[in-house]
């Protein structure tokens, strides 16, 4: 057993955690990240990178058919092997070298092995080996363990060796069929690039396609799916799923009909990786969520042992579950730490150097389906939930120049969300090719409170599709003439 003190610990080194590390660094602590397999993480491996990797070459290739001049030119359909070669050179060949370089010349330490906290602000490492290593914080223990996919409560699930999105991202082949249980961001991106790569896709969502967003996302998307070749089938779920001799799978669904496919995926939830991380030591559950105020400080108050020292950043602390969101929060809390241990004052109000106050209200996030789905801020339904008194305007994008020059039969749809009151942005969603660019638009709108009377003078080039921002306006009414 050895024994070391560093001014932080940072259990996880994905980029949450990694940026964590990086802030402290920066600001002059001594800092060691404990990793249990590869330094970057669920997003850098299995998640964002390789996702959107897969995605790409079918959403270019429909992106070309829709445009007279390129689409003859197209003369075959996806070459798979090389859209997995691609996907494979992103991911690094699952090698993470290049980031463990980039932790040594940022001058971060790197233990790695399972990580537990054994007393407050002391984290026992147990490497591969089962050797241990038992580091100390002079000022800051941050969990950036992220989360795990969950397995729904459908009898046999276990049994038939189910794809997460781990699985799915990381296919060394493409399978003949796939089903795929959920109907959320994972599900419809997944649908979307196995359906690209020749799988015959079944989409199986209890609860509807996208049920967090407007509701014209999920009817967008859905109808593209289907268009494309996928099944499509919303308000069900298996009852049960087998996995027969011949190793395909079996899902039956409530009306009796078999759903017969090579493999099955789960895309209907996340649970936080906090399980046998040593919670119980510090009062705290094990396998819990952990709540936080907006420097990431843990909050609990059935445990007087957690204090000024523990922060939980990204997924664990369940506040958005986005790699964006959570490397915002790894900035506020490395900053948090940083002054603290300096004494120095915190600045933990709304918008403040060390809140994550974007968590609340302002979480963009973009679902790389094809049409694409660009949201921020607040949908309808959740704007008139808080209490505002809003404005809803839409908008057609296949209307705009710009969506002509995208591509024929252009098919989109662009909503605003406007407070009433204020007369400020809300919030936007955006669907249709190529949106996701219009996003950051909107979210500065939105953190930046800007007045509508203002951003009538924001002045979008032509022709582009950015041309939305002054249809939404004129369907909105100028200040003064607007009805209330």
């Amino acid at each position: 057993m050895t024994s070391r003190t560093y001014d932080v610990i940072v259990i996880g080194a994905g980029a949450v955690g990694e940026n964590v590390a990086d802030r402290t660094v920066q600001g002059g602590l001594t800092t060691v990240i404990v990793e249990a397999e590869l330094v970057g993480g669920e997003c850098s491996y299995w998640a964002c990178m390789p996702s959107k990797a897969l995605l790409r070459s079918g959403s270019a290739l429909a992106a070309a058919r829709r445009v007279p001049g390129a689409a003859e030119a197209v003369t075959g359909d996806l070459d798979v092997e090389a859209v997995l070669r691609r996907r494979d050179t992103i991911v690094h060949n699952w090698s993470d070298q290049s980031q463990v370089d980039w932790l040594k010349k940022t001058g971060i330490d790197l233990v790695r092995g399972h990580a537990r906290i054994t007393a407050a602000c002391e984290v026992t490492v147990t490497a591969a080996d089962g050797t241990t290593t038992v580091l100390t914080a002079a000022h800051a223990v941050v969990i950036s363990t992220g989360s795990a996919s969950i397995l729904p409560d459908i009898p046999g699930i276990e049994t038939v060796d189910a794809w997460t999105s781990r699985e799915a991202t990381a296919a060394k082949q493409v399978p003949e069929s796939l089903a795929i249980i959920g109907g959320g961001v994972t599900a419809l991106e997944m649908a979307s690039a196995f359906t690209s790569l020749g799988s015959a896709v079944t989409v199986l969502a209890r609860s509807g396609l996208l049920s967090g967003q407007e509701p014209f996302a999920g009817e967008l998307v859905g109808e593209a799916l289907q268009a494309a070749g996928a099944r499509v089938l919303t308000g069900v779920t298996p009852v049960s799923v087998t996995r027969d001799g011949s190793g395909s799978v079996q899902l039956t669904l409530p009306t009796g009909e078999m759903v017969t496919s090579a493999e099955v995926l789960v895309a209907t939830g996340r649970v936080p990786r906090t399980t046998d991380l040593g919670l119980e030591v510090i009062g705290l559950r094990d396998g819990d969520w952990l709540t936080v105020d907006d420097t990431l400080l843990v909050q609990d108050d059935s445990s007087d042992l957690t204090g000024q020292w523990l922060y939980a950043t990204g997924d664990v602390n369940h506040r958005a579950l986005l790699t964006h969101q959570g490397k915002y929060q790894a900035r506020a809390a490395g900053d948090a730490i940083v002054a603290r241990a300096a004494g120095r004052p915190v600045d933990d109000s709304p918008w403040g150097a060390h809140a994550a106050t974007a968590d609340h209200a302002v979480v963009p996030q973009v679902t790389f389906t094809d049409p694409e789905v660009a949201s921020v801020g607040l949908t309808t339904a959740a704007a008139r939930k808080a209490g505002h008194r809003i404005r809803v305007v839409e908008y057609d994008l296949s209307w705009l120049a710009g969506a002509t020059e995208q591509a024929d039969d252009y098919t989109g749809r662009a909503l605003a969300v406007i407070d009433l009151d204020r007369e400020v942005l809300l919030g936007a969603t955006f669907v249709g090719q190529d949106v996701a660019e219009l996003l950051h638009s909107a979210t500065i709108a939105i953190v930046g409170e800007v007045p509508i009377a203002r951003l009538w003078h924001a002045v979008p080039s032509y022709p582009t599709l950015s041309e939305v921002w002054l249809r939404l306006l004129e369907e909105y009414g100028r200040p003064g003439e607007v009805v209330r």
